[in-house]
């Protein structure tokens, strides 16, 4: 519930106070939420590894990488759109943010029906330019085409996660995200296990929880909306939309390019069969959920820094990112420790130790090479996040782009000579060199000059 304080702020805003708290408050959540919607995925994967088997493993990791192209089009238009609401709550402009709220789902929902269509139509024709093996494209194609359905679900979804977000409320999601992980699981035990629906059910478990989530987060989010009393606001206005626009699509392009790049990086790892891609499957489970606390420290940052830009308060905005940077330089090394030493034992988790050591190795591999270089990882995603909120989207998207380059011609050109194993190597180097540019611009200062609203 939004109150009002001494100073006129609203609940949730991070224009005054300690830095420090409200980095904290703001991050912990974000990080707690997204962890656990990680770890729904890893059960996903884990469910189906155990009990339908190394093939079905390796068909959702197929299929995962295409629909992640999709999802990232999702998370990143919450994100652009988030950028400028946030910068209006910010400002305390609160009639204008409500327009921009509405502006952005409506927008959205229309997005998301365009996109599951566009999807369903493709999956074979995807499937087949990723040189899917034979043995585990069915599988592949029913796990996307269902996944494809739940798309407006997911969509909305990820929207109502950023404004709750913008409005500095991280622990709402949260919530919705623990009640989905859980009755995710539970589904997929119920469908998988008992059912023996195979990897058609794991699908269905995923698109039945997204979707209750994101009819619990509208009712949630239109209650919190009517406490803010502001008057007559737009329910769409095509100048706000232009505005977001501008934001969300290099947004939208950065994430779109980061899977276009894991699709790219896929199909190379499709020419090793099976046995390399169930390995690299289960460590991509574990280091995307490994990397979730780092890239929430930054998206934090990106709240802060957008709220502060608004208020007209850069020197504030620097320390917000001061302390994002140690948080996650200091998670990811943390992080990093533990996947180095026990990274085989979780690999281990998605199959049998007994049939599946070719793949295990393989995985451990992976994860021991890049859990090193996660403070990297870390540093990169939390400067690259202070250009997203100020609102510096060339250079945002430059970094990404140049990160995303490195990865893929390492991955092409290096592939058979490693016997795939440059793919975990062309990560951190990645890293590396965004984290120069993003840290060079930083320091230069042109993004304190962006003005938005």
């Amino acid at each position: 519930m939004i109150q009002k304080v001494d100073n006129n702020k609203m609940k949730g805003s991070m224009t005054e106070g300690s830095p420090v708290r409200c980095m904290v408050t703001f991050a912990v959540p974000m990080i707690l939420g997204n962890l656990f919607q990680q770890f729904y995925n890893l059960a996903d994967s884990m469910i189906v590894g155990k009990l339908v088997g190394k093939d079905a493993l390796a068909a959702v990791g197929v299929s995962t990488a295409i629909t992640m192209l999709f999802v990232m089009v999702a998370i990143g238009t919450g994100i652009g759109c988030s950028v400028v609401i946030s910068q209006l709550f910010g400002a305390e402009k609160h009639k204008e943010m409500k327009t921009a709220i509405s502006t952005a789902l409506l927008a959205i929902m229309v997005f998301s029906l365009m996109l599951s269509i566009v999807g369903r139509g493709l999956s074979r024709t995807i499937l087949k330019a990723m040189n899917t093996p034979a043995d585990i494209f069915d599988g592949a194609e029913i796990y996307m085409n269902i996944y494809f359905y739940g798309f407006f679900f997911l969509f909305l979804y990820n929207a109502f996660s950023a404004v709750f977000n913008a409005l500095g409320d991280s622990k709402k999601p949260l919530y919705f995200l623990l009640f989905s992980s859980v009755f995710n699981i539970g589904l997929d035990l119920l469908f998988v296990g008992k059912f023996k629906w195979g990897i058609a059910g794991a699908a269905w478990a995923t698109l039945i929880a997204q979707a209750i989530s994101a009819v619990l987060s509208f009712g949630v989010l239109c209650h919190k909306l009517g406490q803010i009393r502001c008057g007559v606001y737009r329910r769409f206005d095509k100048e706000v939309l232009l505005n977001m626009t501008r934001v969300a699509i290099p947004t939208i392009v950065q994430q779109s390019m980061v899977s276009v790049g894991m699709l790219l990086i896929q199909s190379v790892v499709n020419r090793f069969g099976p046995v390399f891609i169930a390995g690299y499957t289960a460590a991509c489970k574990i280091d995307g959920m490994a990397i979730v606390p780092m890239v929430n420290a930054g998206n934090a940052v990106s709240t802060f820094v957008a709220q502060n830009m608004g208020a007209g308060k850069p020197k504030r905005a620097k320390e917000g990112y001061r302390i994002g940077l140690v948080m996650a330089m200091g998670i990811g090394l943390f992080i990093g420790v533990m996947m180095y030493f026990f990274g085989d034992a979780c690999v281990a988790a998605f199959m049998d130790a007994a049939k599946d050591g070719a793949s295990i190795a393989v995985g451990t591999q992976y994860i021991g090479i890049v859990s090193m270089f996660y403070f990297v990882m870390g540093a990169m995603t939390t400067t690259n996040s202070v250009l997203r909120g100020a609102g510096d989207m060339g250079w945002f998207m430059s970094v990404t782009l140049v990160n995303l380059f490195l990865r893929v011609a390492l991955t092409f050109l290096l592939a058979d000579v490693t016997s795939g194993m440059i793919i975990s190597w062309a990560n951190p180097i990645g890293w590396a060199v965004g984290l120069l540019i993003g840290f060079s611009r930083y320091k230069q200062g042109g993004w304190q000059k962006i003005k938005l609203v």
